[in-house]
Formats: C-alpha cells, sequence, structure tokens
C-alpha cells in the first residue's frame, strides 16, 4: 500500500498507463502454482465421459494436452505477463459422481524471475473450456465454476495456500 492507503498496482505506470512490470533486478528462485475449477455437468454427460463414448474422443485427455498446451501460451493471451519457461507444467483431471463434475487442477512450475500463477490459472481455465466444447452437444447446461489459485510458492512475498 502506499503512504495514502491506496494499493499501488505493479502493473500501472505513475500516469496511469499499463506496463510490464520490471523483474530485471529479481532473484531467481523457485516458484510453483496450483489452481483447480470445477466443470459441473448432467450425471449422464459424466457417464459419457467415464465411458469414453463421445463423438469427439477422450475428453480428459484432450482436455489434459489443453490445459498444458494453454499455460505454455499464457503470455500470448494475457497482454502484460511475461512469456516464461516453464519446467513443468501438471493436469490433473478427476471425476467426482457426488457433485457431478470434472475437478481440475494444474501446477505450474518454473526457476525463474516471476511467478507461475497465471500459468496454472491458464491451464485449468483451458482445460475447463476444452471439455466445455467436448460435450456441449450433449450438455449445454455445463457450468465452469470456482477458477481459484490453490497455492502458490518461492519468490519474494509469502506462500501462499487458500481456505
Amino acid at each position: 500500500m502506499s503512504q495514502k492507503g491506496k494499493f499501488e498496482l505493479s502493473h500501472i505506470d505513475s500516469e496511469g498507463s499499463a506496463r510490464m512490470v520490471d523483474v530485471s533486478g529479481k532473484a531467481v528462485t523457485d516458484r510453483t502454482a496450483t489452481a483447480g475449477c470445477s466443470v459441473i455437468v448432467e450425471p449422464r454427460t459424466l457417464a459419457l465421459i467415464k465411458e469414453k463414448s463421445l463423438k469427439k474422443g477422450d475428453v480428459l485427455s484432450i482436455a489434459r494436452l489443453a490445459g498444458i498446451m494453454g499455460a505454455k501460451k499464457t503470455s500470448d493471451l494475457i497482454p502484460l505477463c511475461h512469456p516464461l519457461n516453464l519446467t513443468s507444467i501438471e493436469v490433473e483431471l478427476s471425476l467426482d459422481d457426488t457433485r457431478s463434475s470434472i475437478e481440475v487442477i494444474a501446477t505450474a512450475k518454473i526457476s525463474g524471475k516471476t511467478g507461475v500463477e497465471m500459468e496454472a490459472l491458464t491451464a485449468v481455465t483451458i482445460s475447463a473450456l476444452t471439455i466445455y466444447d467436448m460435450i456441449k452437444a450433449v450438455d449445454k447446461s455445463t457450468k465452469i465454476t470456482d477458477i481459484r489459485l490453490l497455492h502458490k510458492a518461492g519468490g519474494k512475498s509469502a506462500d501462499y495456500v487458500s481456505n
């Protein structure tokens, strides 16, 4: 916070214009971020996903690959993100019969000067959108919910764990 009690935004310069943050003076550290989301579907749709019987193919495998690809393209999608050389991106998808959902978790890792939160968040979002694209013909009521950062570690700021 500034002395006036307002938050200072690192992506805004003194004249109010958007800018990319200069990370040249930061130390290279190991950084990780984990994000998650839920894709709520009809029970019959969840059964089709389990059976791998949708016309477009294996929903979970394709969504996993899309999430990995999306994480690698984050700086192309989000204007002020730095292009990063990720050391790892893992996307896990699990089926939850109780909620009739696909739970998506992505973890991004890097040894670098800036964090990987946006890459993890992009991975889960692209995975969820891919699921929607693959099932929309049979389930237009699909809901993508709770896109959130679950954990962040590394860098100068304290580690973060969501509640």
